[in-house]
């Protein structure tokens, strides 16, 4: 068999390096921590410089219509598994590079030696999360989920305690009900449409009879329940706060990325099933994900001002981010579609950020110092500080305040950073959207536009609670020791979000070309469908 061209075979590297890795780092000594940390990243970082030659390969024309497309096993689709890699797939794999190695990172000190077999369910985590990105049949896709969250199961639990063993139990619980759902979901529509293949799926569902349209529905809504559990849509989002609040910090920031893939599924398999192509099932749920994501932002909204602890708000605070996507998803229009996409990555680079942020500002909160502080408010106890005027702020110190102050900016969309430019660009968008139609604005459209400006103000209003509390009201005589392993990785996210809001005009054109090809799945059935098999080279008796 003639060899694949090499730059072909890099679509799979993203599933390969993290399970060679992890399965590597299982047989090696768990006193070894430095050799395991070093084996950890080099995959990371490897995995990252995939993620950016598929994004250059993607975007430069190098695979016809921008998408790669890998035949396992050399069996065409959709009778075999095919990979595919577009823009959103390959800029979701750099996101998920970008907040794994500040992850990694931040645990190399203290986290990461914790427990056992941290690296190899990192690495775990990872090869699911990648796959799920690039599969193109919904099969792999449960598969690909089930490798992602038993690696989770294991990381939820690390370095138990009681509470961490209540909320992960909890956590391990719905997801195996959503696994469930998955299932059945799946059976459903492969017993109306015989296939998986999201690319065949395309072809088929405009032909469908009236019993395998009404059955495909059904096992779709299922589906979308699995999806929404994972997405922590409200009221199936219940347990995320939670979760976050008891997981460890690079956990967490891990964890905020694991509910986009909820939204991504629900971005390729809808827009692939559902869109234009989809005859009369066109369109089939959009407007019940508007208005269940806008119920999710409410929920979102409430819970942050209701929280006090930094790592329950930052739960509150996915919700919130994953409800306005869900939203943007059901309005269905492409420059929509495009500013929800650069809400994405923003809104993901800094509540990762911030996970990890929370557990150093913990550093200079006393135990007690929040309950102390509501009463203070409560009886008006005036906070007369001894300290003079004109004294330095520590190193340390400077360093939190300014990474919070950037995470607070874009969480809750203030200008000038990449918050600001995401909700602006998507107040823009629904307004040009709707005076395109001539007929004035829609309800639902004032709605949302409403409660995206109520949740940022929420969030302000949170942050800068907790941000008071943390950096003003709380006496700190001794500046609390900050390694570089811990600042790097919140300096790093924190960067990517600037240089977000610097590109904003190149990374917008971009995002807009992905969106395009989400609303045009066909180009995608073509493509996925049209992939030959690699020809046998000739024996010597001149067979094939």
């Amino acid at each position: 068999m003639t060899a694949l061209p090499v730059l072909q075979h890099l679509i799979i590297l993203p599933v390969l390096l993290p399970l060679l890795a992890g399965a590597l780092m299982i047989i090696i000594d768990e006193r070894r921590h430095g050799l395991k940390l070093a084996i950890s990243l080099s995959s990371s970082l490897a995995q990252g410089a995939t993620a950016i030659v598929l994004l250059m390969l993607v975007d430069g024309g190098h695979w016809e219509n921008g998408i790669g497309v890998y035949l396992a096993s050399n069996w065409q689709a959709p009778f075999g598994i095919a990979l595919m890699v577009d823009r959103l797939a390959a800029m979701m794999l750099v996101l998920t590079a970008a907040i794994a190695l500040a992850a990694q990172v931040f645990s190399a000190r203290s986290w990461g030696r914790i427990g056992v077999h941290f690296h190899s369910l990192f690495q775990f985590l990872l090869m699911g999360l990648n796959g799920a990105f690039l599969t193109n049949d919904l099969f792999n896709l449960f598969v690909f989920f089930e490798v992602m969250l038993a690696a989770s199961y294991g990381l939820v639990l690390h370095a138990y305690n009681l509470r961490r063993i209540q909320a992960g139990m909890q956590y391990i619980a719905i997801n195996l009900v959503a696994s469930f759902l998955f299932l059945i979901g799946v059976a459903l529509i492969y017993a109306a449409t015989g296939t998986l293949n999201l690319s065949d799926l395309t072809g088929r569902v405009a032909g469908l009879g009236a019993q395998d349209a009404y059955l495909l529905c059904i096992g779709a809504s299922v589906l979308a329940l699995a999806f929404l559990i994972k997405g922590a849509m409200w009221p199936l989002g219940f347990w995320l706060p939670r979760t976050y609040a008891m997981a460890s910090p690079p956990v967490g920031a891990m964890f905020v990325l694991m509910t986009k893939v909820g939204v991504y599924a629900m971005l390729r398999v809808w827009f692939a099933v559902f869109g234009d192509g989809a005859g009369a099932l066109a369109g089939f749920g959009f407007q019940a994900l508007a208005v269940a994501g806008m119920a999710t932002i409410v929920f979102g909204a409430i819970g942050m001002l209701a929280s006090q602890e930094g790592t329950r708000m930052a739960g509150y605070g996915a919700i919130v981010s994953s409800g306005t996507l869900m939203a943007v998803i059901g309005q269905f229009q492409g420059e929509v579609l495009a500013a929800g996409l650069y809400y994405l990555l923003g809104s993901t680079l800094a509540m990762s950020a911030f996970m990890l942020l929370v557990e150093l500002t913990d550093r200079l909160r006393p135990p007690g110092i929040s309950v102390l502080a509501v009463t203070m408010e409560a009886f008006a106890i005036e906070d007369n500080p001894e300290d003079p005027v004109g004294v330095g702020i520590p190193g340390t110190i400077a360093f939190l305040a300014l990474s919070f102050v950037g995470c607070a900016l874009v969480i809750s969309g203030m200008p000038p950073l990449a918050g600001f430019v995401a909700k602006f660009s998507l107040l823009h968008a629904m307004l040009d959207a709707a005076a395109a139609t001539g007929d004035g604005v829609p309800v639902m459209t004032w709605l949302f536009i409403v409660l995206l400006i109520a949740a940022g103000l929420a969030a302000i209003i949170s942050l800068m609670r907790f941000g008071v509390r943390t950096f003003w009201a709380t006496a700190i005589d001794v500046p609390p020791k900050l390694r570089f392993s811990e600042a790097i990785p919140i300096g790093m996210l924190l960067i990517l979000c600037v240089a977000l809001t610097a590109g904003a005009g190149g990374m917008l054109d971009y995002l807009g070309c992905t969106a395009d090809g989400l609303l045009h799945g066909g180009q995608y059935a073509e493509r996925v469908l049209a992939e030959p098999p690699v020809a046998r080279t000739p024996g010597k008796d001149g067979a094939q």
